[in-house]
């Protein structure tokens, strides 16, 4: 926790999440004296947690390999924590690149893992938000990876979703079986014949159909999935500040607004980055939640939130036993590599 209001909006976020959790208890990393004001303000939150003070923090600037030496940081201290036991979760809003190195190095990939991925919700037009992985953590994948980010993909949507057999597609460049690359085509192959696993796969997908709310998990290389995101992103907050400027533009664009205000919030809504943050490193031994730093309260107790279904729903148990179902797959999947002869 960095800076006076970063501490304040953080606890803030966590005593809100306290409430949606009763039964939840906190071990909070940073520097002490700051913690301890900020929770001055939340009795009900104090009561339940443990302050343990960080020397060090890890800089928005610092590179992974800079980082993982940070061994009295903040971040280091957090994700320690959950390797030994001592919490079930680690939620943090800090250095992406260095959070997630920090945290395979300390808890390892899951037995059938190759590469931990980095999933997230977006919001559709469906009635469910579409959860897309990976979304920057891995920038080359081969087609056994892209079969692993569908499994753990599904496992994550069946938690959140409450579904059965999540419907998953491909992120491409077009529907048609010809399109992509050979790693995208490859994965396509080995999803068809995986009749046997807990998802539906339902082909490919294209960049424009994202929101369309007719699918369940979207799975890419962290490359594209970083691409689309950042995209994603710019686009909402364009649309936002093109209306924004629209409705103050003359005295008939205000009273316009004002009769459309109702529609205005509910789009206001739908895009609030705050409602769907908390991304989450799937495949790892322990459960890692990442918070955007720039997220509000409401965004902070959204990722409190996330870890705790996650935790709830034992996501760790739910994706290795269906990495123990693939295990044909991923024989399949080294064949398919192999130069022919």
């Amino acid at each position: 926790m960095g800076g006076d209001e970063g501490v304040r909006v953080m606890m803030a976020g966590v005593a809100l999440a306290r409430r949606r959790h009763e039964g939840l208890l906190f071990t909070l990393f940073g520097d002490e004296t700051r913690i301890k004001a900020a929770l001055d303000h939340h009795p009900h939150l104090r009561a339940a947690s443990e302050v343990v003070h960080a020397d060090t923090v890890v800089d928005a600037s610092d590179k992974p390999s800079v980082a993982i030496r940070k061994k009295n940081s903040s971040m280091s201290m957090a994700i320690a924590a959950v390797k030994l036991g001592q919490a079930g979760a680690a939620v943090s809003a800090g250095n992406t690149g260095a959070l997630m190195a920090m945290a395979k190095v300390a808890l390892r990939t899951m037995p059938g893992v190759d590469r931990p991925a980095l999933a997230a919700m977006l919001p559709t037009l469906g009635d469910n938000d579409v959860i897309m992985l990976d979304l920057g953590a891995n920038t080359e994948c081969d087609a056994r990876n892209l079969v692993q980010f569908a499994v753990m993909g599904a496992a994550y949507a069946r938690i959140a979703f409450d579904l059965d057999r999540p419907r998953v597609r491909l992120l491409n460049i077009g529907t048609e079986e010809l399109k992509g690359t050979e790693e995208i085509r490859d994965a396509a192959a080995l999803l068809r014949a995986a009749d046997t696993l807990p998802l539906r796969f339902e082909g490919f997908t294209e960049g424009d159909k994202i929101g369309k709310g007719d699918t369940d998990v979207i799975v890419c290389d962290g490359f594209s999935g970083n691409v689309a995101l950042k995209t994603a992103e710019g686009t909402a907050r364009f649309v936002t500040d093109v209306l924004r400027k629209a409705f103050t533009s003359s005295i008939r664009s205000k009273i316009g607004f004002l009769i459309s205000r109702p529609a205005m919030h509910l789009l206001k809504h739908h895009l609030d980055p705050n409602n769907h943050n908390g991304a989450v490193f799937l495949g790892l031994n322990g459960v890692v939640v990442k918070s955007h730093g720039s997220a509000d309260e409401k965004g902070v107790a959204n990722a409190v939130h996330v870890a705790a279904r996650l935790l709830e729903e034992d996501i760790t148990r739910r994706i290795a036993a269906d990495m123990a179902g693939i295990a044909q797959l991923s024989a399949a999947a080294s064949r398919l590599e192999q130069p022919a002869k």
